[in-house]
């Protein structure tokens, strides 16, 4: 049974957003990654930030979530980056069938 789910993950800034969200495509990780200019407020080390930040929705297969997190945190500049993952519940089955032929790191 498919396992389809969409990944977030925030990154700094554009041009890192673009080198994982290729990366990820390219190696099969990935079917697609859109890419969102947000603006986060977080706790971090004991103080509240505000910054700008890219949010990555990364559609996937989630049967290769262990695969996939490990290249975002081989590429994020972050000490702990946001990897955090969500069951697609439904969707267009044209479009869900999409994801899984696409999705196969294991695929050159």
């Amino acid at each position: 049974m498919p396992n389809h789910g969409v990944v977030l993950v925030t990154v700094e800034d554009q041009s890192g957003a673009e080198a994982i969200a290729s990366a990820l495509v390219q190696e099969n990780l990935a079917a697609c990654v859109n890419l969102f200019p947000i603006q986060s407020v977080y706790r971090w080390e004991g103080e509240v930030c505000k910054d700008p930040e890219y949010q990555l929705l990364i559609k996937t297969d989630l049967d290769h979530f262990e695969a996939l997190a490990a290249r975002v945190t081989e590429l994020h500049p972050y000490e702990v980056p946001e990897i955090i993952a969500l069951p697609i519940a439904t969707g267009s089955p044209a479009y869900l069938a999409w994801i899984g032929e696409t999705v196969r790191p294991d695929r050159e």
